[in-house]
């Protein structure tokens, strides 16, 4: 994506302010991301916890000259450009849908409870042999992240695998005029986000406003979605699929139950493994997926519809419907061995993907030293010179300290990157081990699942425990948000991570909560403090229970104590007067009752 400021001047239908022409080539909404640059062009979204026009002074500061915002900060005017619009959100997502509209191949959108990120990732496996794919990465399919995803479709791709979902009504139309999806996929409607609709039946009416355009969808039949679906005549949901050739009609239903689906599908167990007998009305043939849990097989089948509807042969469709595999829905991070901390990404290898990891990398700043295990990219819709220069310029923006390159293609173009070498295979990379000397430092490990990564996890993994606590940082960020939803924006937050994270990983917690701005961090003792000050934390830290023996240390790492009696706020006084502070934090603790 290529555009000059004037161009999509045009296409937000914004005022211009300032005379910048730039060749936007990055859009940025993260003013934390090391990948805005003079060529971004940055979206300033306004939310009910937060403002972006309040980064825009340290944007101009990092290089970045071209801004969307709904009014201009004063001190700002006339030093950069600004395209002035009603609503930034809005703006960003009318950019999206013109950049999907530059494009006619296919498009598969897909929605429902559960399932999307799986049934999408296993899609861009089973149809990557024979497509250039472009898809949502990791989970983007929210008012922000689809159109985030949209915008990196370019001329090279040709078919599209997009995920959308909604909490609330009026939500799905939105992210329909940005997919514009030619083939619909339902995947599993549960009960996630039940409390932004009247009941289960009008959630699937929302989330079916995707398929307004669309020429098919694909779907467990019941008697519920066919209902809906019955109903639905403002879906236009008709004519034939041109995309792909044949005319299957307006739906695409598989069942268990009802043989009038159009197909049919028994199964079995046969020890880890689960063979789906399959009946679609031109013929019959069984395939085995390594999967037994309910969920996985519906996510499957969803997969298998689409193999069927591309009229894939039986041979095909069984030898890669077996090459299934788990899907990790997370960065993982890990203790690895020599003090190192791992970031686990082993299962893919794209260029969106790459971006939203390396960010991830930049928010874990425990150690200096940053090491990037990267194998061949694939599909990313540009040729290997070019790929590889953007892949040289994003990781030289994140500061990456060393580069190990996995694969013959990586291998051609190491020239591209700053303190590279590389491998021809995992085997290679294995034999040399020894003399990579990872120590002390943070190694972001991500591969395409053929070069098979996860086995570099493993070795490089610390083992020193049989039991494993995995503590998931999205929910926590989850969470977060939904706390500063019920506060005004005003309302300052602090976060306990007393007794080293409750025991899941203090300085993981904290620099989460870092990276998401909340304002405090709360220890109960001053050598927790000390240690995330050490680590790297600058948030402003309170001392719950100081000791007395504590305040030197306290005042030398800049923690703010809680003083909760007269004993300590004396001790703590004398020791203030001896090296003439005058203005240093502390917090008074009232006894209000509790006695605590």
């Amino acid at each position: 994506m290529t555009l000059s400021i004037p161009n999509i001047e045009k296409i937000l239908h914004a005022k211009k302010f300032g005379k910048s022409n730039t060749i936007i080539d990055n859009i940025s909404i993260d003013s934390r991301s090391l990948q805005n640059n003079k060529n971004t062009l940055f979206f300033a979204l306004v939310g009910p916890n937060n403002d972006a026009h309040i980064y825009i002074s340290s944007l101009i500061e990092k290089g970045v000259q071209n801004f969307v915002v709904t009014h201009i900060p004063e001190e700002l005017a006339n030093k950069v450009t600004f395209l002035v619009v009603e609503n930034t959100l809005d703006a960003l997502q009318k950019f999206a849908a013109h950049h999907r509209s530059l494009f006619k191949f296919p498009v598969f959108g897909l929605t429902g409870s559960n399932g999307k990120t799986i049934v999408k990732e296993w899609l861009n496996f089973l149809l990557s042999p024979d497509f250039n794919i472009i898809r949502s990465p990791k989970s983007y399919n929210s008012q922000v992240g689809v159109p985030l995803s949209v915008i990196a479709i370019n001329e090279h791709h040709n078919l599209g695998i997009f995920e959308a979902g909604i909490s609330t009504i009026n939500e799905m139309e939105k992210l329909e005029l940005i997919i514009k999806p030619t083939i619909g996929i339902i995947t599993n409607i549960g009960s996630a986000h039940d409390e932004g609709f009247e009941n289960l039946e009008h959630k699937i009416a929302e989330k079916l406003k995707l398929f307004k355009h669309s020429k098919l969808i694909i779907y467990q039949k019941n008697k519920l979605v066919d209902s809906v679906l019955s109903r639905f005549d403002s879906l236009s949901l008709r004519g034939t699929n041109q995309s792909f050739g044949e005319d299957h009609g307006e739906e695409f239903s598989w069942s268990f139950y009802d043989e009038t689906a159009d197909v049919f599908i028994s199964k079995k167990e046969i020890l880890d493994q689960t063979v789906l007998k399959i009946r679609n009305g031109k013929a019959n043939f069984e395939i085995q997926i390594p999967f037994q849990d309910e969920a996985s097989i519906e996510n499957a089948i969803s997969c298998l519809m689409v193999l069927l509807y591309l009229e894939y042969d039986i041979k095909t469709i069984q030898n890669r419907m077996q090459m299934l595999y788990p899907i990790e829905m997370r960065l993982k991070v890990k203790n690895g061995i020599n003090n190192c901390t791992i970031i686990d990404d082993s299962y893919s290898s794209d260029f969106q993907s790459l971006k939203i990891a390396l960010d991830f990398l930049e928010s874990q700043t425990q150690y200096k030293n940053k090491t990037l295990i990267l194998s061949d990219i694939f599909q990313s819709g540009l040729s290997d010179e070019q790929l590889y220069s953007k892949v040289g310029q994003l990781i030289t923006s994140n500061n990456i300290n060393r580069v190990i390159g996995i694969g013959e293609t990586i291998s051609r173009f190491k020239h591209k990157f700053k303190n590279c070498i590389t491998f021809k295979n995992t085997a290679d990379f294995f034999l040399n081990l020894n003399y990579l000397n990872f120590i002390n430092e943070t190694i972001l490990i991500k591969g395409a699942r053929h070069f098979q990564f996860e086995e570099i996890v493993a070795a490089l993994e610390e083992k020193t425990h049989e039991t494993v606590l995995e503590i998931n940082l999205n929910s926590i960020s989850h969470n977060l948000s939904f706390y500063k939803s019920k506060l005004k924006p005003t309302t300052k937050m602090m976060v306990m991570v007393k007794a080293f994270g409750y025991g899941s990983g203090g300085f993981e917690i904290a620099k989460l909560l870092e990276h998401h701005k909340v304002d405090y961090l709360g220890v109960a003792f001053a050598d927790e403090g000390i240690a995330l000050k050490n680590a790297g934390i600058s948030l402003p830290i309170m001392v719950l229970n100081p000791e007395t023996t504590s305040f030197s240390s306290i005042i030398q790492y800049k923690l703010e104590p809680e003083i909760y009696s007269l004993k300590g706020l004396n001790a703590f006084l004398e020791i203030a007067e001896k090296r003439k502070l005058k203005h240093f934090p502390v917090h008074l603790k009232l006894d209000t009752g509790m006695h605590r």
